[in-house]
């Protein structure tokens, strides 16, 4: 059964005149994206594979040249034109001349190409024979840390630096934090991972954000929430009080004989939203009642009270 032709110069999405450092660039990005462990897709091992096949080739100036001379003859090439045995890879040691090959790692049409082994460097296989082999290209290691920022830092953004201990090695690193950052959301950081084998790329840094809880502000998505302490008389009278906000005070209107509990709504003054503008702040009244009464007070209250409904009628 023929084999198919592999077109690795589509596979990493280049032109067949880039250079090696174009190549590399796309084989770095293509390998993050669809390396298994990152990408959950149905064919991502499969195309992860492609990938490092491509890549194996094409990075390689000499199966490069291989590549690129039989691309237009390889009908004839595949049927033995090309070398002796067509899909058999023969190597010899001082021992003696042995025929076959474990690199299944690599697709029919490579191996026909190249070998089995592929012209890898020197290392010893389970026979006690030493051949031709190199290490796989493959993506370093994700590696994931903590990041706790307070409840300003979230809204407003912010810069921090790092200092981090990786393979032994202390690493320093300059993270922006997004304003509006939620907890538990992740911020990548390419190439900043475990490092790659093979001439692999690195892997990933990701940081999980934890949000400090604040003394004053409770979060709700992009909407923050808070309790008001008013006097009894600024509830019964209405009045103009100054309410903190996570970007400057404000001054908010108490209707007249607000009810403890009632809710005010300050548009616009919650937290920043990812596609633009911001959630809103909800502002609970909480009613302080007076202590250190005089007479005259208890007094004054008496009389309110003796006009005032029963509050409690309507319950069994």
């Amino acid at each position: 059964m023929p084999v198919e032709y592999k077109d690795y110069y589509k596979i990493l999405g280049v032109s067949k005149s880039a250079s090696a450092e174009e190549i590399k660039k796309a084989y770095r990005k293509l390998a993050r994206q669809y390396h298994p462990d990152v990408n959950k897709g149905k064919d991502s091992e499969k195309r992860f594979k492609e990938i490092n096949e491509a890549n194996e080739v094409l990075a390689d100036p000499e199966k490069r040249k291989r590549y690129d001379q039989v691309g237009p003859e390889w009908a004839r090439f595949q049927n033995g034109g090309g070398r002796p045995g067509g899909f058999q890879w023969v190597y010899t040691t001082p021992g003696g001349t042995f025929e076959g090959a474990d690199a299944g790692a690599f697709s029919d049409f490579f191996r026909t190409l190249f070998g089995e082994t592929g012209g890898f460097t020197s290392a010893d296989d389970p026979l006690g024979r030493t051949r031709s082999r190199r290490a796989r290209a493959a993506v370093g290691e994700d590696y994931e840390h903590e990041l706790e920022v307070t409840l300003p830092e979230a809204y407003k953004g912010s810069e921090r630096t790092l200092e981090m201990q990786v393979d032994g090695k202390t690493r320093r690193l300059s993270v922006r934090i997004p304003a509006g950052v939620r907890d538990g959301q992740r911020i990548r950081l390419a190439g900043q991972g475990g490092p790659g084998t093979g001439g692999g790329p690195a892997g990933d840094l990701f940081l999980r954000v934890r949000v400090r809880p604040h003394p004053v502000f409770a979060r709700e998505g992009d909407d923050l929430r808070m309790e008001l302490p008013v006097a009894l008389h600024e509830a019964l009278l209405g009045a103009e009080v100054t309410v903190p906000t996570l970007k400057a005070r404000v001054s908010l209107r108490i209707p007249p004989e607000t009810q403890n509990g009632r809710v005010i709504r300050l548009a616009g003054q919650g937290m920043p939203r990812p596609a633009g503008g911001q959630g809103d702040l909800y502002v609970t009244v909480k009613a302080v009642l007076p202590t250190k009464l005089s007479d005259e007070d208890r007094e004054a209250i008496r009389r309110i009270g003796a006009r005032q409904d029963d509050p409690r009628k309507n319950l069994l």
